[in-house]
This record gives C-alpha cells, structure tokens and sequence, in this order.
C-alpha cells in the first residue's frame, strides 16, 4: 500500500497495488496546477485508489475536454489529473505520496512547452510532446 495526503493533511488516499506509466509533465496546465516546473504524475486503475478521509474536501476543474484535476478546496494541493481517453485510469500527482511508490519516473513530457527559466539536466529522455507508450 502506498499513502498519501495533501499539504494540510485532511485529504488521505490510499493506492493498493503498483504505479504504472509515469511522466515529468512540462506542458503549461501541469505547470499551473502544480506551481513548478513540471508537474509529476504515476497512472493508477481507478479500483486500486481510495480516498481515506477528506473525500468532501476534494474539488474538480474541467482543465480542457475531457480531463478533470482534482486538489483540496482547503489547501490547493494537487491530487489528480483524470482524462476520459484513459478510462479506468486515475493519474495522481507523485507529489502527495507519503510513501516511496517503489517507481522512478523514466522521462518529460511536452518539453517543447516548458518553462523558459528551466534547464533538464537529468538526463532522462525528452520528447516535444507525449512520450511514446
């Protein structure tokens, strides 16, 4: 199981299970959303996540067509990021797990978008928009 919580510890979540897909997001929404550089996301199947306690406390924005982000109305914290092209499928923001989630995120995402002030360094794979699968 891995856990996590928002800033003001309310919202609790619960993943059981393994963390798929991941991605370091550059693309001006996930910069927005989460107030940085990038925004970090791991795929989890939508029966595998649970809220624990502050489930009330969790809103949603229509960001674009089709995808939803949820954060804590108290807080801000960023929790989800919920596209109908991925049905079954809840992308929660690596940044609100307690717990290591046992992955390392493998590459970046819309890098042709990025911040201007930003320079990746890591050496990890970049690619101008979504990554191959």
């Amino acid at each position: 199981m891995i856990r996590g919580s928002c800033l003001c510890k309310r919202v609790r979540l619960e993943i059981h299970g393994k963390l798929g897909r991941s991605s370091h997001c550059h693309c001006s929404m996930c910069r927005k959303a989460h107030g940085a550089a990038f925004g970090s996301y791991a795929a989890v199947r939508a029966e595998n996540f649970r809220f624990v306690a502050g489930e009330e406390l969790v809103l949603r924005y229509k960001s674009s067509p089709g995808v939803e982000r949820t954060f804590c109305s108290r807080c801000g914290s960023t929790l989800q990021f919920i596209s109908q092209k991925s049905a079954g499928i809840i992308d929660v923001a690596l940044g609100v797990l307690d717990d290591d989630p046992g992955i390392r995120v493998p590459h970046h995402i819309f890098v042709a978008s990025k911040a201007p002030w930003v320079e990746i360094t890591d050496g990890l794979p970049q690619f101008p928009e979504r990554s191959k699968p």
